[in-house]
């Protein structure tokens, strides 16, 4: 039993304290559920090289003082390095997500069972279906992308659960999986974008409430926006996306490279691979 744990998550930014993790031991593309692993589908996902590089990844949070809590994984579930999106924190509250894909379902009563074993408090969306990837949290805002995976009114229970959040959607493009591929904030007034990767209007929405990081197409398929701010102005990136690591660094950030490229033939980078549960409110 692990000590008693609190949630406290209010941004995508601030410093970074507790994290749910699970390895990629299982990993591999089976059933294609997104447009990257139709790519990689023949060639698959080398599991020795996927293990080293998330091993790596978990270290370098390890020395920067976060605290990675890892779910042992099950053979069955071979997308459960992802725990992003089976779950998210907003507040002092944790929820587990509704998944859409069926091959997923299984994760998320995996992820109750680790929860209630460390008496950790959870709350479910219970109507079809809202994954962790489509929400990001910015203090009192919350930005929900409505996709395949996150539809319109699985938002509605969940701003009526939370009337003390302003709740903004965001219409995703077909050909992108969540939110978090297309959009991410990394400060009070910054944010990585791929503008393409959504509805007109709601692009100008986004730019009406931050300084915008454009991500080229290129780097959008490497999942140029999905980088894990640690806090600080300290983010992790890929080091292949050197066009929005150089933009992250003219703006005073320490760009973090992790190599993740065996990982993200799956459809994730490093935010999918994290469950934050705690994050520091002093330091952003």
């Amino acid at each position: 039993m692990l000590v008693k744990r609190e949630i406290t998550c209010h941004t995508e930014y601030a410093r970074l304290k507790q994290v749910i993790v699970a390895s990629p031991r299982y990993m591999r593309i089976e059933k294609v559920i997104n447009e990257t692993q139709k790519r990689y589908k023949e060639e698959n996902i080398n599991i020795d090289l996927a293990l080293k590089q998330h091993h790596y990844f978990v270290e370098v949070m390890k020395n920067h003082g976060v605290k990675v809590i890892e779910i042992t994984p099950d053979p069955a579930l071979n997308e459960q390095v992802f725990t992003r999106d089976i779950g998210f924190a907003i507040g002092d509250l944790l929820f587990i997500a509704k998944m859409n894909s069926h091959i997923r379902i299984e994760e998320t009563g995996h992820l109750k069972t680790f929860l209630e074993q460390e008496d950790l408090p959870y709350h479910e969306v219970l109507i079809n279906s809202i994954e962790g990837g489509d929400v990001l949290i910015d203090d009192k805002k919350i930005w929900i992308g409505i996709s395949d995976r996150t539809t319109e009114a699985a938002i509605q229970v969940l701003s009526n659960q939370l009337p003390q959040y302003q709740i903004e959607s965001i219409t995703l493009k077909e050909n992108i999986l969540h939110l978090d591929c297309t959009f991410n904030i990394i400060a009070p007034n910054l944010a990585l974008v791929y503008k393409d990767g959504m509805v007109k209007d709601d692009y100008y929405k986004l730019k009406a409430n931050y300084q915008l990081i454009h991500v080229s197409e290129e780097e959008q398929f490497t999942l140029g926006t999905n980088v894990l701010s640690i806090g600080d102005k300290k983010v992790i990136s890929l080091p292949e996306n050197k066009q929005v690591n150089q933009a992250l660094v003219e703006r005073g950030y320490e760009v973090i490279e992790v190599p993740f490229d065996e990982i993200i033939k799956s459809g994730g980078s490093y935010r999918c691979c994290t469950l934050p549960i705690v994050r520091s409110d002093d330091a952003q």
